[in-house]
């Protein structure tokens, strides 16, 4: 506010002729871009002369970042903090293995259901969570879950409460694997892991541009001005109810695809670990909350922080749970806006800006 307060000021003293444009851009978000693209185009390529082990850590790292970018999209830009998202990781991963068991759909393919269920569970979610606040929707939320966890394990077909794998058949026909298999002279299962990387680097890729094309857009300026007050939004004639479902529906959708490419590469499902509040909530909330919540940034931060903690202390059992726990409460009482926000606040340096400034130029939005 004090910045545009301070453009505002600036054009006051120009020519009543001089035009203005109001721009998000900076030069640095204008490297970064470049920057970006080129980094990219090397992940693509990256399969052709990387080790499986390699692909394997990248592929958690988008997954990952996913799953972050999407809780930070519901908790940071739109205020609704959910602890529930496990419920449609898993309901996106079993959708995709009912396809592929029951329906004989190709893997890939039935990735496609696993979206679609999480946005069709994400209805009667939404409509009971909607009418809670606060503590209330996040601890309605897990509830929810917990429910979705205890009705698949009823479901015998896919295994019930001791889960099951995809058949054999399915994960050595998936579509694409025999171009890679002959491209990259690898095994079925590493074809589908370079498979499932290519996908979720696609998706990430999807996912980030997206959120950022919406925080640019008038929908995005309506969603930041119903997590800070819902009232004032709605006596400017923002329709709160509306923004709320839509990026619900949109993180459900978002999060269900994730949780379907996840156990594609995993191959094998049970409830527990589908619905596994400490992989899918717990984890994700770490990674944004140390990276920066709200902000895009924060997420992509907050992961590669995140794998490297786990890298170096998953031998240490509890103490790894542990020592997350300490360098989060850490992080939220030293720097409350994460470590992006800390350094973003010194540096004035933003990769993604959604701040809109009035420069020299027509007006209009870049």
């Amino acid at each position: 506010m004090a910045d545009l307060t301070h453009s505002l000021a600036q054009s006051a003293a120009l020519p009543a002729t001089a035009p203005l444009r109001v721009t998000t851009r900076t030069r640095a978000s204008d490297l970064f871009g470049l920057l970006a693209c080129g980094a990219v185009l090397l992940l693509a390529v990256l399969p052709f002369f990387a080790g499986r082990g390699l692909i394997q850590d990248l592929f958690f790292i988008l997954t990952m970042l996913v799953l972050a970018q999407l809780w930070n999209l519901l908790a940071g830009y739109g205020g609704l903090v959910s602890i529930g998202q496990q419920a449609f990781v898993g309901i996106g991963a079993y959708a995709m293995f009912g396809g592929v068991i029951i329906a004989g759909i190709d893997p890939i393919a039935a990735i496609l259901l696993g979206g679609l269920a999480a946005a069709a569970l994400a209805v009667p979610m939404g409509f009971f969570a909607f009418r809670l606040a606060g503590a209330y929707f996040a601890i309605g939320t897990w509830v929810l879950a917990e429910v979705a966890r205890l009705l698949l394990a009823q479901v015998k077909s896919l295994g019930g409460g001791t889960g099951t794998s995809l058949p054999r058949s399915a994960t050595r026909e998936m579509w694409a694997t025999g171009w890679i298999k002959s491209a990259l002279d690898v095994k079925t299962a590493a074809a589908r892991d370079v498979l499932t990387y290519w996908l979720a680097l696609l998706l990430a890729v999807v996912v980030i541009a997206a959120i950022y094309a919406l925080l640019r857009s008038r929908r995005g300026l309506a969603l930041s001005a119903v997590r800070d007050n819902p009232e004032a939004a709605k006596s400017v004639g923002v329709d709160a109810g509306r923004i709320k479902w839509m990026v619900f529906l949109a993180a459900s959708f978002g999060t269900g695809l994730a949780g379907a490419l996840i156990y594609v590469q995993k191959a094998r499902i049970s409830p527990d670990a589908a619905f596994s509040v400490t992989d899918w909530t717990a984890y994700v909330i770490f990674i944004v909350v140390i990276g920066g919540i709200g902000t895009i940034e924060g997420p992509i931060l907050g992961v590669l922080i995140f794998f490297a903690l786990q890298s170096l202390l998953a031998d240490f059992g509890s103490w790894y749970l542990f020592t997350l726990g300490l360098i989060g409460i850490a992080v939220m009482l030293l720097a409350p806006r994460g470590l992006w926000g800390l350094f973003s606040d010194r540096t004035g340096i933003q990769l993604f800006p959604v701040q809109r400034r009035l420069n020299g130029g027509t007006l209009k939005e870049d």
